[in-house]
């Protein structure tokens, strides 16, 4: 009998996913990642010097590093990345589903960060680092159309990629209704919102909140701004325009992480 597509197509990409490495550089992102023990490696390529700089987390990892000249560094990164001596090839982080990462603990009001075809690693990068700063349980984006996990996010994210969770699904509307399912609050944030975030997330304390932002220039997709349950803006002065995405997200981090302590 055959097999339906959809089986087909699952088998594949499951496949696809176990076969997948992803090549991590420089010193912050290697290091982080030889320390997580969650974290599946596979070759380590370093110059002398970065052996000597990362010597305790390389120890710690139990992996024998190849030491390469630096004029002939042969990990096969992109010729414009800054991999200062150092790169690590990894399986990418299996963080768990939705469910798994989002519930409250230790009594905390849980807080999360979702991302909708927000392409540009560094963007992505940033957020995550500032999800960890804030305390978010996870940064969430849909599988297609978004920043993988590549080398260039985990440098941007300055280590945070191994300790934040980035959960990338299937589809982020049926993302957003499970969370809210949980008992999450979204807010979308949109430029041509009618109320500003703050007095928005007042109304809202002691919930579970999700922040909802698009890419710059699309911004929220229609079946986005749906389903969130408020559309806020950030404030602000004269005509200057939008915030980048990875600032607008840091600025409705804080706001929430500030309504949640009065």
């Amino acid at each position: 009998m055959k097999k339906p597509t959809w089986v087909i197509e699952k088998e594949q990409a499951r496949r696809a996913s176990a076969q997948e490495t992803v090549w991590l550089f420089g010193l912050h992102a290697v290091r982080d990642a030889l320390l997580n023990p969650a974290r599946t490696r596979l070759r380590l390529v370093v110059t002398k010097n970065a052996a000597d700089r990362l010597a305790e987390a390389i120890a710690e990892s139990g992996m024998e590093p190849e030491i390469v000249d630096p004029r002939k560094f042969n990990a096969p990164l992109d010729p414009g990345s800054v991999h200062q001596g150092a790169a690590l090839e990894a399986k990418p982080l299996d963080w768990g589903t939705v469910a798994d990462r989002c519930m409250a603990r230790d009594g905390q009001v849980p807080m999360v960060v979702l991302l909708d075809r927000v392409t540009d690693p560094h963007n992505v990068g940033a957020v995550l680092r500032s999800a960890e700063v804030f305390g978010a349980l996870a940064v969430i984006a849909p599988q297609r159309h978004s920043a993988p996990e590549t080398g260039a996010l985990a440098k941007t994210a300055s280590g945070a990629m191994e300790r934040q969770p980035y959960l990338r699904v299937r589809n982020l509307a049926t993302a957003m209704e499970e969370l809210q399912g949980m008992g999450y609050r979204l807010f979308g944030l949109a430029g041509e919102a009618d109320q500003d975030i703050a007095p928005a997330l007042a109304t809202e304390i002691g919930r579970p909140i999700g922040l909802v932002l698009g890419a710059e220039g699309p911004g929220l997709r229609e079946k986005t701004r749906e389903t969130c349950d408020h559309l806020v803006r950030i404030p602000s002065f004269g005509d200057f325009g939008s915030l980048n995405v990875s600032n607008a997200a840091a600025v409705a981090l804080y706001a929430a992480s500030r309504s949640n302590d009065t």
